[in-house]
């Protein structure tokens, strides 16, 4: 064979190689173009990277966009560091998620640095809107203190009842200090932010009682199958006495009665109460009727131990015109132990 015989085949395998390295991707550790300083020109998100974002929101995945960027070690927002394994970088883009929480509600600038230096984009990453978890008391007179705990309270800027504004005594990103505001007996709480406002999912307070410390006058204990303490003074949710229940078969009830004549629901929306479940009671269930109409009752399962706050709609229970009894029926065929407070109407 002449001795350059094999040279096409060399040729052909170079060209080759060529080929695929030319086909490969660009990965993050790809070699920079240049050893330029960073650039930032936009911020998009990943289905729609064409589209330069105004704002992002907490733990949003988006793209930036600019150059020299390839050597990209460190993402800041708003000096919270996104993890290694939640960015991937080539010369014109980062692919990264906004960590959860941020320091500020809206304004969060974007730091990158790489091999040869920092950039600094000024941008607006949103927290979620707020979120109105529980409160603490649920009711109470003008000037009661209450805790509203929950999350995404950062620059939290008016707490109101209803329509009436009360001044925040302190606030974290899940808790704030109010009082009730002066003329409020009955209220839904709101909480508003630069990114929203949020309402309570319960009222605070109530527009009737039928147990506070006390049964009010022309309700009687008319319970069955159960031993009903009404003045018991130990395990309370609020003031000084609840109502201690002991199922003593079941099906038993707690059942509260009216006396003639008849109360009438309207103006009013929904019934309330609160119940201390002991941790043997957990996912045991009660029947909450009105008016002993069991069709229309509802059937609660307890999910947690402890006081538990509940709010019914009267639609949800029948949407009678008239109010003769309340009751809590145990409705797990089981003996139960619970302790009751603040039943009423909102």
């Amino acid at each position: 064979m002449p001795h350059n015989a094999y040279f096409p085949t060399v040729r052909f395998l170079m060209v080759k190689v060529a080929t695929i390295c030319l086909s490969i991707g660009c990965k993050k550790e790809q070699t920079p173009t240049g050893s330029l300083a960073p650039s930032i020109q936009s911020v998009a998100y990943l289905d729609s990277r064409s589209t330069p974002l105004i704002s992002a929101k907490y733990g949003d995945w988006v793209m930036i966009k600019g150059t020299n960027l390839a050597t990209t070690f460190k993402v800041d927002f708003n000096s919270v560091l996104s993890p290694d394994s939640l960015f991937y970088a080539d010369d014109t883009s980062i692919t990264v998620r906004i960590p959860p929480v941020l320091p500020d509600p809206i304004n969060n600038p974007i730091t990158v640095t790489t091999k040869y230096g920092t950039a600094t984009y000024n941008f607006k990453i949103l927290q979620p809107a707020p979120l109105i978890m529980s409160f603490d008391p649920m009711a109470g007179p003008a000037g009661t203190p209450v805790t509203i705990r929950g999350n995404y309270f950062r620059g939290v800027s008016e707490v109101r009842f209803d329509n009436t504004v009360t001044p925040i005594i302190s606030s974290t990103s899940t808790q704030i200090a109010v009082n009730v505001p002066a003329g409020v007996i009955s209220a839904y709480i709101f909480v508003s932010t630069p990114v929203g406002t949020a309402r309570s999912p319960l009222a605070y307070g109530f527009r009737y009682a039928i147990y506070e410390d006390a049964l009010t006058a022309t309700w009687s204990n008319t319970s069955y199958s159960a031993t009903a303490v009404v003045n018991n003074t130990a395990n309370l949710k609020r003031g000084t006495n609840s109502i201690r229940v002991n199922y003593t078969a079941g099906f038993g009830a707690l059942r509260l009665s009216k006396a003639n004549p008849a109360l009438s629901t309207t103006g009013y929306t929904a019934l309330k109460f609160s119940v201390f479940v002991p941790a043997a009671s957990v996912g045991r269930k009660v029947k909450v009727m009105l008016n002993g109409q069991t069709a229309t009752g509802v059937t609660l399962t307890f999910a947690d131990a402890g006081w538990n706050d509940y709010q019914i709609p009267l639609t949800s229970l029948g949407g009678y015109a008239t109010l003769t009894s309340v009751t809590i029926q145990e409705f797990s065929s089981l003996l139960q132990e619970l302790y009751f407070d603040d039943i009423a109407l909102f």
